[in-house]
């Protein structure tokens, strides 16, 4: 299974409207987030959508955007990056985005920088 399908097998997609919805925040600041890699989005299958597993209790997951920096430091793309976190990783046992739900940020990052 390729990151894509076990990211779409596994989460819901949100429409940046959507995410603005749930943070309580405009769409102009959604994209901001964006551009300050405080959240991921792909194009895939059309207009620009975020995994919903990347939010918990209607706010991001604190671990994500220090991840994001780190897979983006190594040269990953937003869709590779988003890849990378739903694809099963053998070193911790899952895929990173659900050790990342789990608070094991250190591990999860640890693997990343290994990636370079």
């Amino acid at each position: 299974m390729t990151g894509e399908n076990a990211a779409s097998a596994s989460t819901e997609w949100l429409s940046l409207p959507e995410v603005a919805e749930l943070l309580g925040e405009s769409v102009g600041r959604v994209r901001s987030m964006l551009d300050d890699r405080q959240l991921v989005a792909t194009r895939r299958q059309g207009p620009l959508t975020v995994p919903s597993v990347f939010f918990v209790d209607g706010e991001i997951l604190s671990s994500l955007r220090g991840t994001l920096f780190v897979l983006h430091d190594v040269g990953f793309t937003d869709d590779e990056s988003i890849d990378w976190l739903f694809a099963p990783e053998d070193s911790i046992g899952m895929p990173p985005i659900e050790a990342l739900r789990q608070g094991r940020k250190s591990e999860v990052r640890r693997v990343a920088r290994a990636l370079a």
